[in-house]
């Protein structure tokens, strides 16, 4: 592992479980919308993470993705099934985020944080596996 992105690969990891924890409180208080955005959100601090073990920084979130899909994703180090998942999330969150009159169910809600929270422990395991 790169070791100069050591303290940002651990300070998005502790946000990405911070998330996590926000959606399953905000699901339980029926704020699905909320929850499913956090969910996504800690998706993408952990991707964000991985991405800096091979010194790849992005300012978007498109080009998180992209780059996830790209080095991890479709080469194998990540689970084939995490691309259509974090690309499902993404959609999710722009639902969660922007959309005036849809709103995110509450069994989305709930998947979208399940996604996300085997994603977080994928991401965790390979990382861990660096050192």
């Amino acid at each position: 592992m790169n070791s100069k992105h050591k303290e940002e690969i651990a300070a998005n990891l502790e946000r990405a479980e911070k998330s996590i924890a926000a959606a399953k409180k905000l699901a339980s208080d029926k704020y699905y919308d909320f929850a499913a955005s956090r969910a996504y959100y800690s998706v993408f601090y952990a991707a964000t993470a991985i991405l800096l073990t091979h010194d790849l920084e992005f300012r978007k979130h498109s080009g998180v993705i992209a780059s996830l899909h790209q080095n991890f994703i479709k080469i194998g180090k990540l689970n084939k099934e995490f691309g259509k998942d974090i690309n499902w999330l993404f959609e999710l969150r722009g639902i969660a985020d922007y959309g005036v009159s849809i709103h995110v169910p509450r069994e989305e809600a709930e998947k979208a944080i399940a996604v996300a929270e085997k994603f977080v422990e994928a991401v965790k395991k390979f990382i861990a596996s660096l050192s």
